[in-house]
């Protein structure tokens, strides 16, 4: 018979095998805009990073290609849309091995983006991200969102976040289905810019994305020109009595 010292067992207090959650985002991104023009479909997102509120990263990309169909922008926890990725991967590789010359289309994708989305709300476990989910397949071109609890729609433009409110009034007066690329870059610019003035977790360095029949482009950073030499800006506080 063998003896144990009872000092040497762990302590059960101190072995917890309870799952551990991701309860609030901590490196998120801001709003991405999407619309349809004449060719496929147009995405962009600026490249920030805020850890809590401070705009830690300015090199993060959130706009990736998915399968041969599909575009995805997200904003919202980064870890999270990595995770998100990864689940797509899996997908799109389980979809290839069949070999059978079909591939996934954007709707398709769409559609199980907010079945998991909805599942994991379900589970009290978020993924902290609202998703765009553009496309084109047989010449038709899709654009979608998914919110993190499985909120979701199709229209001609959509936007997250702050682009709900600041970018989608500029599309609703200026957007057309028959922009061409060059148009469309400009119009999205311009929302891109509004949301630099007003979001204070937007950078100037942003990232635009296209996709057609022909595949996924996703075009190198780059920084829009701003100005912030409004005599409103000079002295803000002018007027304001008992102000700082």
């Amino acid at each position: 018979m063998q003896f144990t010292d009872a000092k040497l067992l762990p302590d059960a207090s101190s072995c917890s095998l309870d799952s551990e959650r991701t309860l609030y985002p901590y490196v998120t991104g801001t709003s991405v805009v999407a619309f349809k023009y004449r060719d496929g479909i147009l995405m962009a997102a600026d490249m920030g990073g805020s850890y809590g509120s401070t705009l830690r990263y300015k090199t993060v990309e959130r706009i990736k290609p998915i399968g041969q169909h599909s575009l995805l922008g997200a904003s919202g926890e980064i870890s999270d849309f990595q995770e998100i990725l990864r689940y797509l991967d899996e997908l799109i590789l389980y979809d290839n091995m069949w070999d059978d010359g079909n591939s996934l289309g954007p709707k398709e994708v769409h559609n199980y983006l907010t079945r998991v989305m909805y599942n994991r709300r379900n589970k009290f476990n978020p993924l902290w991200n609202s998703l765009v989910l553009g496309g084109v397949k047989n010449g038709q071109k899709y654009l979608g969102m998914v919110s993190m609890i499985g909120v979701n729609f199709e229209d001609n433009h959509v936007a997250t976040g702050f682009g709900n409110h600041l970018a989608r009034p500029i599309l609703r007066d200026e957007w057309n289905e028959n922009l061409s690329f060059e148009d469309g870059v400009k119009l999205l610019e311009k929302c891109m810019r509004v949301l630099l003035y007003r979001d204070r977790s937007a950078v100037n360095k942003l990232q635009i994305a296209k996709i057609t029949e022909e595949g996924a482009t996703i075009f190198p950073p780059y920084s829009l020109k701003t100005f912030w030499g409004f005599e409103a800006y000079k002295n803000p506080t002018i007027g304001a009595e008992g102000s700082w």
